[in-house]
Formats: structure tokens, C-alpha cells, sequence
């Protein structure tokens, strides 16, 4: 399957939270693992004009990362648990970035159902905490990018507008007017959110 080109992660945040969708995300581990997940939930956070942001107060030590070229993995710890992995997006030295919050398996269900302790696969990549566990993502992987053979994103046909839903983040404080949540209707691997 043909890869996204580098350009492709230069859309404006809230256009690549949409494009991404329906997109299969691979990392490839050492003994030539293939995991393979399809994008179907997404949030954009933006450095302007978004408090949830991380960059929205400046550059830090913390948040370097997402003035980085677009395409540049973020990864962060959150709640004292859990991993969230995020493409950079927007042109180098201004701050942007999309969550995956959810995909569904596509390849190496059995070595993700080993690392999340669980054989339920609509429950594997279910949430942004779920998915790097699945897929066995931690800091290591934080200021990598999707231009190597570890990590890459593999092109799909794009979904059309009635496949798509739309609604506020979650489990945010700041900006939570902001309907910056995308995911593709209907799916079964969508992360369980209350109200929407």
C-alpha cells in the first residue's frame, strides 16, 4: 500500500484530524513485527487560539516536539499511566498536533492482544491509552517520525462527509467549547465517550 507523502502531513490541524481518518497507521518492531492499525478517532490541538494545547503558552523543554517538522511524532505521559500519541502537524516552528485517540486492528491482533492482556479486539486500540499500549509505544518513540521504516502511515481511501462525526474533546478543562474531535461513524472501535 502506498505511503503518505511528506507533504501530506502539512495540512492545517484541523484538516489533517480529518484526513487522518480511515488512514492505516504501521510500526514495524525488530523481527519484522508488522502492526498495522486503521485511524478512526482523531483531536486536534492547536498553540493558537486552544488552552488545552500544550503549546499554548510558548515553547517549553516539554512541548519542543510539536514545533518540529510536520509528520514528527509527540508522545507524552498523561495521569501517571498512560502514553498519548500525536503526529505534528502545521509548518515547522508553529505548534500543532493531532491525537489518535482510537484505530481498529488491520495486522499483529495476537501481539497486541498479549501487550493489553486482553483477546476482546474492539477493546484493543479503543482510546489514545489503549493504542500506544497495543502498539507497544512509549518516550522512546517521542521525536520520531512517520519517513522510516519503524513508522509510517499508509494511504486509504478518504471517507466522505456522512461517514464522519464530529464533536467537543474529552477529558479536558480548557477550550472544551472547541470542536476539534473527529471519528468515523458507527465504528465499533471508537472510544467509548459519554454524551456524544
Amino acid at each position: 500500500m502506498e505511503r503518505l507523502e511528506p507533504q501530506f502531513y502539512e495540512l492545517p490541524t484541523l484538516e489533517l484530524t480529518e484526513k487522518l481518518l480511515g488512514k492505516i497507521f504501521v510500526r514495524v518492531l525488530p523481527g519484522n513485527i508488522h502492526l498495522r492499525g486503521r485511524i478512526v478517532e482523531t483531536e486536534a490541538y492547536s498553540g493558537t487560539g486552544d488552552e488545552a494545547c500544550h503549546a499554548w503558552r510558548g515553547q517549553t523543554a516539554r512541548n519542543r516536539i510539536m514545533f518540529q517538522r510536520p509528520g514528527t511524532l509527540y508522545v507524552y505521559f498523561t495521569y501517571g499511566n498512560h502514553y498519548m500519541l500525536n503526529i505534528v502537524s502545521e509548518p515547522e516552528n508553529t505548534a500543532g498536533a493531532v491525537l489518535i485517540r482510537a484505530m481498529e486492528p488491520v495486522e499483529g491482533e495476537l501481539f497486541m492482544q498479549e501487550q493489553r492482556g486482553t483477546g476482546i479486539i474492539t477493546s484493543l486500540m479503543s482510546g489514545p491509552g489503549k493504542l500506544t499500549r497495543a502498539l507497544a509505544i512509549d518516550s522512546r518513540s517521542n521525536g520520531k517520525n512517520l519517513f522510516n521504516e519503524e513508522f509510517y502511515v499508509e494511504n486509504a481511501p478518504s471517507l466522505t462527509e456522512n461517514q464522519i462525526g464530529t464533536s467537543t474533546r474529552v477529558g479536558i478543562s480548557k477550550s472544551r467549547e472547541l470542536l476539534w474531535r473527529k471519528f468515523i461513524i458507527n465504528n465499533p472501535h471508537v472510544s467509548k465517550v459519554r454524551g456524544v
